[in-house]
């Protein structure tokens, strides 16, 4: 039996962190660790790399998870933008390979993830979310 894909969820309001970490595990994805301190977030990556992590930018009335993704990029951690502040995830663009903005839905993150994980994966078969953002222009074009 294959192992799910493993996420860390970085976001400061806990509803929508509940909500999207039940969210993704339905789906199948395990949620390794929910937290909104960076600090935290590093400890957990280091410990136990994630396949992707999906970190808000603006963190308890900061741009920590500006920083904290240029972190986890050290340390070969994919991240997803999760914010309503999508014109401060464009200018951090080099540390995150994409953006979901602010308000999605639980499906909108889902099919955003897998789109994501299967891209980082090298599939390009897939179409691209409607409200997803894709950075990294090493991950191989849908076609």
């Amino acid at each position: 039996m294959d192992t799910p894909p493993t996420l860390l969820i970085v976001e400061d309001e806990i509803l929508t962190a509940i909500s999207l970490q039940t969210g993704l595990e339905d789906a199948g994805y395990q949620v390794m660790d929910l937290t909104s301190r960076p600090g935290e977030a590093l400890a957990a990556a280091r410990a136990r790399k994630p396949d992707l992590a999906l970190v808000n930018i603006k963190l308890y009335g900061s741009n920590d998870g500006i920083a904290l993704a240029s972190e986890l990029k050290t340390l070969d951690v994919p991240v997803l933008f999760i914010s309503g502040q999508p014109d401060r995830a464009v200018s951090a663009r080099s540390a995150a390979v994409g953006s979901l903005p602010k308000p999605y839905s639980v499906d909108d993150m889902v099919a955003a993830v897998g789109y994501l994980l299967a891209r980082l994966a090298g599939d390009a078969t897939q179409p691209r979310p409607q409200d997803l953002e894709v950075f990294d222009e090493d991950l191989p074009e849908a076609v």
